[in-house]
């Protein structure tokens, strides 16, 4: 099991068992993620440059985001000025770390052969006293793993239901009085997230993450954010054999009929053709082609 990486062998087996709707912190103490990832080695990623300069995202919360110019060359990641920008104040964001970490590659991908669900890793780099990110949720489960200092987690239950790809993402559906309303009425859950500890965020719940005033040390924490599968994922599935099972779905449509009085007779034509197409599938048959895709497809819109 890989979840045991992140969580104690009891609540990686919950987790499996009675997917989380609601967050929760959970004691992991030590486990086999804290022989090959530390604190230290992700900094030493950052002072060394190794990880790409589109993986990187420096962030503060009282100030726009700044470009890539400001801590590369010509492509390449600078570790002194992403250090210096720390100094200043800046949250690191080192992306996708499991293409470019081998353990954490190895398991990114455990975590997909038991769970079906593709991932991936951020690393977050905060300084003290310090915001990055402010307020906002995201469209998968993401499990937070604190490696040093401490990170304040205030979270809001969910604004949109079930949001995906790109239903309900923050941005998209933003209102001014979101922030105001939130802090009137005080978060749901407020926790301060310790090294031996894991915050569970399920999709969709507001969190404003922030490293305490007062605090001297920075936080590093990992987000492993988990796409989960959705029965939408499993339309696609059912309908991805039809451009090579049935020529006709790949014939041309002449202009005129894409609008007047011709489109809706093409569209219930096409309706019943896939109808037709879905109703003649053995799904039994189907379904191992699916859970082998669900389990090494890697890359793929949340």
């Amino acid at each position: 099991m890989s979840l045991h990486h992140l969580l104690a062998e009891a609540d990686a087996a919950r987790l499996l068992a009675t997917w989380p709707q609601e967050p929760e912190v959970l004691e992991r103490g030590t486990t086999a993620l804290d022989q090959v990832v530390t604190a230290e080695s992700l900094w030493e990623h950052v002072r060394l440059g190794c990880v790409p300069a589109d993986e990187v995202r420096v962030v503060r919360g009282d100030v726009p985001s700044i470009t890539a110019a400001a801590f590369s060359t010509n492509g390449r990641t600078e570790g002194p000025r992403l250090v210096g920008l720390y100094e200043n104040g800046y949250t690191i964001r080192l992306g996708n770390l499991q293409r470019v970490m081998v353990p954490l590659a190895r398991i990114s991908r455990g975590i997909q052969e038991e769970t079906g669900y593709s991932n991936y890793v951020h690393a977050f780099l905060t300084p003290p006293g310090c915001q990055g990110l402010r307020h906002h949720w995201d469209q998968q489960m993401a499990v937070i793993v604190q490696l040093a200092g401490v990170k304040r987690w205030q979270l809001w239950g969910p604004v949109v239901e079930s949001p995906m790809r790109e239903v309900g993402e923050s941005w998209r559906v933003w209102r001014p009085e979101f922030i105001p309303e939130w802090e009137a009425k005080g978060p749901d859950l407020e926790v301060d997230l310790r090294p031996g500890q894991a915050l569970t965020v399920p999709r969709g719940w507001v969190h404003n993450p922030f490293v305490p005033d007062g605090v001297e040390e920075g936080s590093v924490h990992l987000t492993f954010a988990i796409r989960e599968r959705t029965p939408y994922w499993l339309a696609e599935q059912l309908v991805a054999g039809a451009l090579t099972g049935d020529a006709a779905f790949r014939r041309i449509i002449p202009p005129p009929s894409l609008e007047g009085v011709e489109l809706p007779a093409r569209l219930a034509e096409a309706r019943g053709r896939l109808v037709e197409y879905l109703e003649g599938l053995d799904v039994a048959a189907l379904a191992d082609q699916v859970a082998a895709a669900s389990r090494t497809h890697v890359e793929y819109t949340t």
